[in-house]
């Protein structure tokens, strides 16, 4: 669980910085830092479904048969 919580908060600071250069906003900055890993998250979920149905269907080369 730590090294859960410590990229966690990597994340969350990598996500704040750039989107805090990027806009120059704090507000914008912390708030692309909340909903990002969400968004993320979310996007984890079916990338886990579509691997599950279509990644065990690639060759040696990684390629899709």
């Amino acid at each position: 669980m730590p090294k859960t919580l410590t990229f966690a908060l990597v994340h969350f600071t990598v996500a704040f910085s750039v989107a805090y250069l990027l806009s120059g906003d704090l507000l914008v900055g912390g708030l692309i830092a909340l909903v990002e890993p969400m968004v993320n998250t979310v996007a984890y979920f079916f990338h886990e479904k579509a691997w599950n149905k279509f990644g065990g269907k690639l060759d040696k080369t990684g390629l899709a048969v």
